[in-house]
């Protein structure tokens, strides 16, 4: 492969979440852990180790913060439903673009209020 054809290629990788071509601003490289990985599964604490660390307070287990990672629960969640449609009408809907499902709630949830319907949101 030429150089030319080579930074054309680099210059656009592949994303995972929708499949479509985007521009990179550099050259694309793997990434390597710079770790000896043998090593490090090798090690074995040793007494003398646990000397080093620092004795549990009770105000250090006070000041402790369990973050479980995540999004934040919503206040008013989505329900998981199954509903039959036209496939023209889910066609229609795909073409609007990502987000699509997002805009049907928001009409649907617009419609019910029209209608004299209680807003889910």
């Amino acid at each position: 492969m030429s150089k030319s054809v080579r930074s054309r290629v680099d210059r656009f990788a592949t994303s995972s979440a929708c499949g479509r071509p985007t521009t990179v601003s550099k050259p694309t490289s793997h990434r390597t852990l710079k770790s000896d990985l043998a090593w490090v599964d090798a090690h074995r604490i040793k007494p003398a180790e646990y000397r080093e660390l620092p004795e549990l307070t009770d105000e250090m287990l006070a000041r402790a913060v369990v973050w479980k990672g995540g999004r934040p629960r919503s206040a008013n969640p989505r329900q998981m439903i199954s509903l039959r449609l036209p496939a023209d009408v889910i066609a229609r809907w795909r073409a609007t673009g990502p987000g699509w499902q997002t805009r049907m709630a928001e009409c649907l949830s617009q419609a019910a209020v029209g209608a004299g319907g209680k807003s889910g949101d």
